[in-house]
């Protein structure tokens, strides 16, 4: 496993931040090349699986085998999508753009 982090938030003036300890005696890895994500008001809920399709033009049909399923708050989803547009923009900047054939990215939230 990659180093942990000892604390993930930035103090603000005059507060106190806790040290996370990040335990993960109970972490399992999963792999996958297919995400999807739906929400209601409470809850978002992230799919995750692996393409199983290896002759599309034979096929004509892509099978998805779903594996994982995290149901996130409203507020933990938007914390990850905050962290992964950070590890994205880190990676694009050493490796190059990412391009998605045939997807536009996804709408930005209007700013208040």
């Amino acid at each position: 496993m990659a180093d942990k982090p000892e604390e993930t938030a930035k103090p603000e003036a005059g507060r106190a931040v806790p040290k996370v300890e990040w335990d993960d005696s109970k972490m399992t890895t999963t792999y996958a090349n297919v995400a999807n994500a739906a929400s209601t008001r409470e809850e978002v809920t992230i799919l995750f699986g692996t393409n199983q399709t290896w002759n599309l033009a034979k096929d004509r049909e892509v099978k998805v085998e779903l594996t994982d399923r995290i149901i996130l708050s409203p507020f933990a989803a938007k914390r990850l999508w905050l962290i992964l547009g950070g590890v994205l923009k880190e990676y694009e900047s050493r490796f190059g753009k990412l391009d998605i054939e045939g997807r536009e990215a996804p709408p930005q939230s209007p700013k208040p």
